[in-house]
């Protein structure tokens, strides 16, 4: 993977990818300091609603993907129950991650796990939504950063989707990081996903499960926990990123009167 810290290092000057314009509108906006410079960044998470979103998106993912063997010919989705997620640095798109809600299209993991997704489809009341085309060139410190991403998603996913059930197709190697870091499960044996050509595990978390770990964990710095939770936003900002995301999620009820 890109690691921005050693690329910086490597040449002697930070690094930055082209910006991109138009940009999409921002869910969130903060600073941190460099690791290796120690001077502030501007971050920030998006929605990638334009086309230049879009198209930045898609250079991460396929610089990542196709790093790995996995084809760097990969396009974003764009309908009513897709919406793709940009992290950036001073507006340099680093990061991207799209979350989908089911729908008669049916979802990405379905042609991997038709027969899971379906037994969950058959649960009362189930809004099954997934993840993909995550890819991140991450940082030493970048932890706090995943988090806010993954936060924003959350709420978003819940807000615009009244999602009950989370899933995600990763990599076997990857497993480990989603069992420990956000409390996914493994769902079934592995499969070959014949779209990439590699081994794949279905994993799940149901939506109010993860609401359970943000209430206990979120912004808890003083507990000892290995997941992204206790970096998530404390329950005071997430009142805040909830109007802010209302807006753009459509959810009328959480916007302020």
């Amino acid at each position: 993977m890109l690691n921005i810290d050693n690329l910086e290092r490597r040449e002697g000057r930070p690094w930055l990818p082209e910006p991109v314009l138009p940009r999409g509108p921002v869910l969130y906006r903060a600073t941190r300091r460099s690791q290796l410079s120690g001077e502030k960044q501007s971050i920030a998470i998006r929605l990638a609603d334009t086309d230049g979103e879009r198209n930045s998106a898609s250079m991460v993912i396929n610089r990542q993907y196709g790093a790995r063997g996995y084809g760097s010919d990969h396009r974003l989705p764009v309908d009513q129950r897709t919406v793709t997620f940009t992290a950036s640095v001073h507006d340099h798109v680093f990061g991207t991650i799209t979350l989908a809600s089911d729908s008669a299209a049916g979802l990405a993991v379905s042609r991997t796990f038709p027969d899971e997704v379906a037994r969950l489809r058959q649960q009362p009341g189930a809004v099954i939504c997934e993840l993909t085309k995550f890819a991140f060139d991450p940082a030493p410190d970048s932890r706090p950063f995943l988090a806010s991403l993954f936060h924003i998603v959350y709420l978003y996913g819940t807000q615009r989707f009244g999602g009950t059930d989370l899933l995600i197709e990763v990599n076997p190697r990857h497993v480990r990081f989603y069992e420990i870091m956000l409390g996914f499960e493994r769902v079934g044996a592995l499969r070959e996903n014949l779209a990439v050509g590699a081994p794949a595990q279905l994993m799940h978390i149901r939506v109010a499960e993860i609401g359970r770990r943000i209430e206990a964990l979120a912004g808890r710095s003083d507990i000892r926990d290995r997941s992204l939770y206790r970096y998530f936003f404390s329950a005071r900002e997430e009142v805040g990123l909830r109007r802010r995301i209302a807006r753009y999620a459509g959810d009328e009820s959480e916007l302020p009167s």
